[in-house]
């Protein structure tokens, strides 16, 4: 019998949790790795548990290497964290080595998160992803969208921007929009990035606005750290950039525009 006959797999690696309506919160690796590492963030601060593995034929045919020298299948992962001091309710994470390489497989695979979650009566649903600017932003901002008009106008955030078209591609649509039709409510963030490097100033700002939605306290100091990395890894680029276009009168001076574009996009 073949282990990935359907395609997709789901290996639960402990008891299944007594839960009690968790908040689902998706980081799915994605350009600058933004809802990733905002979701690693909390696993790892909230010492969450390794709930368990959905491997799926269509994600990239690779093993990944772990620090020890021993390989695994490329995987999403579940985790989950108990209500505590530092949040009220109970979480779900999911976050993994990649998404699938096909639309079909993207469905599948949403479907089979929101199927392991549905058991624990989730009600809510949360989304972290990048919104792709092709230029370093000032003051990046973080824009958000909604499976409904009630849930979108009582997030506490006033300085996020409500997003009222286009669409929002891969994983971080799919799971809200398959959420909604399953009758959860789902949120999905999107945190400006330039698409050029790993941003951690775009994963600080999204987990801010995530935690200020769901009053979640953790400790941010790593975060803040990676967020000033990237601060200067942007400088680092921009001076080059300036230096590689500048003209040769040295009184001139060049500028390099931090404005995006009119044609942008965002995606997972």
């Amino acid at each position: 019998m073949s282990y990935f006959r359907s395609g997709i797999k789901s290996e639960f690696l402990s008891k299944i949790p007594n839960l009690r309506s968790p908040y689902l919160i998706c980081g799915f690796p994605g350009t600058g790795y933004v809802g990733k590492m905002a979701v690693d963030h909390l696993i790892h601060e909230l010492k969450a548990v390794h709930l368990a593995n959905i491997y799926c034929t269509s994600f990239p045919p690779r093993v990944i290497i772990g620090t020890d020298g021993t390989v695994d299948l490329t995987r999403n992962s579940l985790y989950y964290a108990r209500q505590s001091e530092a949040h009220k309710d109970d979480l779900v994470f999911v976050t993994g080595d990649a998404q699938p390489v096909s639309p079909e497989s993207e469905y599948h695979l949403a479907e089979e998160i929101l199927k392991i979650v549905t058991q624990f009566e989730t009600k809510q649903v949360f989304t972290l992803g990048a919104y792709i600017t092709g230029a370093f932003a000032e003051k990046p901002k973080v824009y958000c969208m909604s499976t409904d008009l009630e849930t979108l106008h009582s997030l506490p955030i006033r300085d996020i921007a409500h997003l009222d078209n286009g669409s929002v591609t891969g994983m971080n649509g799919l799971v809200i929009g398959i959420a909604k039709l399953l009758g959860m409510k789902g949120v999905c963030f999107l945190a400006e990035t330039s698409g050029y490097v790993i941003d951690a100033i775009a994963s600080k700002n999204i987990l801010e606005a995530l935690m200020s939605t769901i009053n979640l306290k953790v400790k941010m100091e790593s975060m803040i750290l990676r967020a000033k990395d990237t601060e200067m890894l942007i400088k680092t680029i921009e001076q080059q950039i300036v230096n590689k276009v500048a003209p040769p009168n040295p009184e001139v001076g060049a500028q390099v525009s931090s404005k995006r574009q009119s044609d942008t996009g965002y995606i997972s």
